[in-house]
């Protein structure tokens, strides 16, 4: 008996393999662009050069993402999604007590000096020039920012509502961002562990104060 047809007499729903095709290869195209723009930059990143990462032909990709701007503004829209769900995974298997801060510290560190951040910033610098991506990184670079503020605070167990707490923990987001970003043009491994370190006493200490 066919899928189909056991699917009509029993009340299962039926797959539909042409859609999961077709979710696969979207993935495949998100998964290529970002890996594109962390390695070749905004410029070179092109529907033609993603289709050929991710090993689909151009008519797919343009199935999928008619325009360039079609694959960037699904791009932005994944590597935000990617990188909450980072942090939030990472967390969970953090250690408990003593140098507990400084793992989580660590984390956001490798968090936004990793490839899905390297690729962040080459959509900033090109949305500096280009206003429809830049209005689409604006507006989910904010959400992701107040999700990743709100994940810190959990994974910290503390309330913003503590005085200096909500401003250290923004300042240490802020730090992880800027590590990014000088990780871009050299290995900023070695200054970033002692970075990590002192940052991870001051959060300790406003969050011993509160």
């Amino acid at each position: 008996m066919s899928e189909a047809l056991r699917g009509i007499r029993t009340g299962e729903p039926l797959r539909e393999p042409q859609q999961d095709r077709s979710r696969v290869t979207r993935q495949k195209l998100l998964e290529a662009a970002v890996e594109s723009l962390a390695q070749v930059g905004y410029a070179a990143t092109t529907v033609a050069v993603v289709a050929a990462r991710a090993g689909v032909s151009r008519g797919a990709a343009q199935h999928h993402f008619p325009t360039r701007a079609d694959l960037f503004e699904a791009a932005v829209e994944y590597m935000t999604e990617v990188r909450l769900a980072e942090i939030r995974s990472q967390a969970a298997a953090l250690p408990v007590g003593a140098g507990r801060t400084e793992a989580i510290v660590s984390m956001l560190a490798d968090v936004y000096t990793g490839p899905l951040f390297r690729a962040a910033l080459h959509l900033w610098v090109a949305a500096s020039t280009e206003e429809p991506l830049r209005r689409q990184i604006l507006r989910l670079e904010a959400h992701v920012g107040r999700q990743a503020h709100r994940a810190l605070l959990e994974v910290l167990e503390v309330s913003e509502r503590t005085p200096g707490v909500r401003e250290t923990v923004q300042g240490v987001l802020d730090m992880a961002r800027g590590l990014g970003l000088a990780d871009l043009l050299s290995d900023d491994s070695a200054r970033r562990t002692g970075i990590v370190r002192q940052w991870s006493k001051i959060l300790d200490q406003a969050l011993s104060a509160g």
